[in-house]
């Protein structure tokens, strides 16, 4: 990456950071390089297909390059912070680096930022990462976000109830994932019991109102109707904390992660942006947790550039006190080292001359 996108994704993580920060989320650093047995431990077996492993030659260990940081986070607040008093609201920002990538986020070495919040087993909680994110993500100029819901565990739970097992278990699952309406209603209609349920639950995907209202129309078994109950309530719970913020429900998505206990969240942003963020509810060692991961990347190509920094030619021998009022505006100053450099050599947008006044350079110059 490359000036001035490099400085832009930069800022544009601070900025993120400065929101979590501001409700009370504090700053970790996991380590990049960990030994396996320690990285891939707990929730981190669901990311262990997507870990690069190499030989540490001193231990002769394995160790493996972080492909998520959220589990490093549950293993911080279990160990390390074990003792510090629950609610516990951590945050990070770092690099992760993948086997592979996604159709939607194709590159393999991607920036991430985001919020854990360990402790409370709630709808509040999951409502408050939901809302911070977007926060977050209206803090960089992104305002009409979408966030989408799902419930991993309603499928295998409505799947459990009827007892579907085997074969016809991973055909009926291969089916709800293709989003098969036709084959999940063969599927079901041969399973019979809960998995009836499973077709009118695949079309209710949706505005989450209309979704909702489906989940509390049908007659769900006991497990089935508490994950529909709990949705409802983290809906009612965000939309009091973000009442602008565009709400879908997919009840029976279950890809992704597979450490997700509870509600999963994924935030689009207007258009063709793919995925702005990620999360959920999970287990941090045996405390229950949600939390939510943001993707700089994708982020920055969601929002339009931010006014350039200007970049101000100091001919030698100029004004040092001035130099320093314009850096301390937020501008770049560039002093000539040399009777080569020149405005143009060092692609400054503007002159200071001997007064400190600044002048605009014009754009053959600069180019």
């Amino acid at each position: 990456m490359l000036p001035p996108e490099a400085e832009r994704e930069a800022m544009l993580v601070e900025v993120l950071a400065e929101v979590f920060a501001r409700h009370g989320y504090e700053r970790v650093k996991p380590p990049l390089l960990e030994f396996e047995d320690s990285l891939l431990a707990g929730s981190g077996a669901a990311v262990a297909e997507q870990t690069f492993r190499l030989m540490d030659p001193v231990s002769h260990r394995m160790m493996g390059l972080r492909a998520d940081t959220t589990p490093q986070v549950a293993r911080i607040a279990a160990t390390r912070l074990a003792r510090v008093p629950r609610p516990l609201r951590l945050s990070y920002a770092g690099q992760v680096l993948r086997v592979q990538g996604t159709q939607l986020a194709p590159a393999r070495q991607l920036p991430q930022a985001g919020i854990e919040l360990i402790g409370p087993e709630s709808a509040e909680a999951d409502a408050e990462v939901a809302a911070v994110a977007a926060e977050a993500l209206a803090a960089v100029g992104i305002t009409e976000a979408s966030l989408d819901i799902t419930l991993p565990r309603l499928a295998p739970a409505l799947l459990d109830a009827a007892d579907v097992q085997g074969d016809a278990r991973r055909k009926l699952a291969r089916a709800l994932d293709r989003k098969d309406a036709a084959a999940v209603a063969d599927h079901a209609a041969r399973a019979g019991g809960a998995a009836l349920l499973l077709p009118a639950l695949l079309a209710a995907a949706g505005p989450a109102d209309a979704a909702l209202a489906v989940l509390a129309a049908e007659a769900l078994p006991p497990a089935a109707r508490q994950i529909a109950d709990h949705a409802a309530a983290v809906v009612e719970a965000i939309r009091a904390r973000a009442p602008g913020l565009r709400i879908t429900l997919d009840p029976l998505e279950f890809r992704g992660l597979q450490y997700h206990t509870g509600v999963a969240f994924t935030i689009f942003g207007a258009g063709r942006t793919g995925e702005l963020a990620r999360g959920g509810r999970y287990l941090s060692g045996e405390e229950p947790a949600t939390g939510m991961t943001l993707y700089p990347d994708a982020v920055q190509r969601a929002v339009a550039p931010g006014p350039v920094r200007l970049r101000v030619f100091l001919p030698a021998g100029a004004d040092a006190a001035r130099a320093a009022a314009l850096r301390a505006q937020g501008h770049a100053t560039l002093a000539q080292l040399a009777p080569s450099d020149t405005a143009q050599s060092l692609r400054c947008t503007h002159l200071m001359d001997g007064n400190g006044a600044l002048r605009p350079l014009p754009e053959a110059i600069q180019e």
